[in-house]
């Protein structure tokens, strides 16, 4: 068993949309009606979106892989490509997904810890990310990592508003 990680770049775009599409969906379907579902797919995971979130250089992509085969990713935001206005003394981990069959093998801890490791290495005090109030498992996760609710916002699930909890951890 073998586990790593990889930096995604403008070719990975089509493995980076595959991915994207299979871990919300699984994760986010049973909850939400198709046509939602299908509206924030078509949104947030087209070609272009994607292509355009890759060429940020306040963003920055990574792929998990277990045993040669990529199995999730990361996405975190730094400056004016956070999805909240948070400062510059802040790290947004605004994507981070596991395929349903490799969660529960360290890789989501292997991800947010690299999400620590970019924030130290840009001199951040502090990361966060928004998680679905309906995401329990999730809550949890963020929760035994020293993640605490901070906020709410909004988030849109095609034209259904949704809640967001907002958890901080602050860096030592």
């Amino acid at each position: 068993m073998t586990m790593s990680i990889k930096k995604c770049t403008l070719e990975d775009l089509f493995i980076l949309q595959k991915i994207s599409y299979e871990t919300f969906n699984d994760t986010f379907k049973n909850q939400n009606s198709p046509e939602n579902m299908k509206a924030y797919l078509d949104r947030a995971f087209n070609l272009k979106q994607l292509e355009k979130e890759l060429s940020n250089r306040s963003s920055e992509f990574f792929f998990v892989y277990f045993n040669n085969e990529v199995v999730g990713y990361l996405k975190v935001n730094t400056n004016d490509a956070q999805s909240e206005e948070m400062g510059n003394e802040s790290l947004e981990i605004e994507r981070i997904y596991i395929k349903n069959k490799f969660q529960k093998h360290g890789l989501g801890k292997l991800l947010l810890n690299k999400a620590i490791e970019i924030a130290l290495e840009h001199n951040k005090k502090e990361i966060w990310l928004g998680v679905w109030e309906k995401n329990a498992n999730a809550i949890s996760f963020y929760k035994k990592l020293g993640f605490v609710q901070t906020g709410v916002h909004a988030f849109y699930m095609g034209d259904e508003e949704q809640m967001d909890f907002i958890m901080t951890k602050i860096l030592k």
